[in-house]
């Protein structure tokens, strides 16, 4: 009895080790999404966006609890390919040639790439290679038709969509999202799946969506620098007093506590230190991601 139940004391043990060795590998991978994202200074927030979108629209299609976190992390890695795509190209706020274009076609293959011998690549890959495959064969990178297409991709390619109409870039502002939405009714079975974007529109006329729109975490909006618009991301731990810079102009914000008690981020009229201006990923919001997404590492565990 005594080796029996240390030998189980041995094996809970070694459980909980390999647990601990997931969570920091799928931490340090969600890390390097978040990096990769802050290399542009108008997407901040993207990530969690399409995660958020993408795991509303799986749960209302009637898909399990393990399937609807997992396509959430789907939906914050899709983007990891864009590593490989030089910053003249990924930044720049004109209309892109065709070569430049065809070099951010590039990036759905650069991270399934990256993903293939990882862990955690059964998980999101589909996501990651398809998610601007299109019903009509027109996507990249293989021109999947409709029914080749898989469903995460096929919830990925609308959340990363309608996150793309509703931000602002340097050259315009973000939609309304009644004009997002109406965008993607009229491509229903075109660009986007017709029953995944008849339930995603849906959701979002019933304002499912409107606290994550021009948000970069729960209940917290983008703030706007005075030059460039919302380019500002606020980490969980920010408090008043708390200098941060704008990534696009490189300006230097703090943050105050305004009249509603929110915080407020405030020009100071200096430029960034190189320290403020280096990417650092949102680590409470990564150890609270990997919480909410704890049954799929569980399952993956058994």
């Amino acid at each position: 009895m005594f080796f029996k139940s240390r030998a189980s004391q041995q094996l809970n043990q070694l459980q909980l080790q390999h647990q601990a060795q997931q969570k920091s590998l799928l931490a340090s991978l969600l890390a390097s999404a978040w990096v990769v994202e802050a290399r542009d200074p108008y997407t901040g927030g993207h990530l969690w966006r399409v995660a958020m979108f993408s795991a509303r629209l799986a749960a209302a299609l009637g898909e399990s609890p393990f399937q609807v976190n997992r396509i959430a992390m789907a939906g914050f890695l899709h983007d990891l390919g864009k590593i490989g795509i030089p910053d003249a190209i990924l930044r720049k706020p004109d209309k892109l040639t065709d070569a430049e274009y065809a070099v951010i076609k590039t990036h759905p293959r650069i991270g399934a790439r990256l993903i293939a011998n990882h862990p955690f690549s059964p998980l999101v890959l589909n996501a990651i290679v398809g998610h601007h495959e299109m019903p009509n064969g027109r996507g990249y990178p293989d021109g999947l038709r409709s029914d080749e297409i898989t469903l995460e991709a096929k919830i990925v390619a609308i959340s990363d969509a309608f996150d793309a109409m509703t931000s602002s870039r340097p050259y315009r502002k973000g939609m309304p999202i009644e004009k997002a939405l109406n965008i993607i009714e009229s491509e229903l079975g075109q660009q986007f799946d017709q029953r995944c974007g008849e339930v995603f529109v849906r959701l979002g006329r019933a304002s499912e969506f409107d606290h994550i729109v021009s948000h970069s975490d729960e209940g917290i909006p983008l703030g706007h620098c005075m030059m460039c618009g919302p380019t500002l991301v606020r980490v969980r731990n920010a408090h008043a007093g708390d200098t941060l810079a704008c990534p696009n102009c490189c300006g230097e914000y703090q943050w105050e506590t305004g009249e509603n008690g929110e915080l407020t981020a405030k020009p100071t009229g200096q430029t960034a230190s190189a320290e403020a201006l280096a990417p650092k990923a949102d680590e409470l919001q990564i150890e609270s991601l990997i919480g909410q997404w704890e049954n799929v590492l569980a399952l993956i565990n058994q």
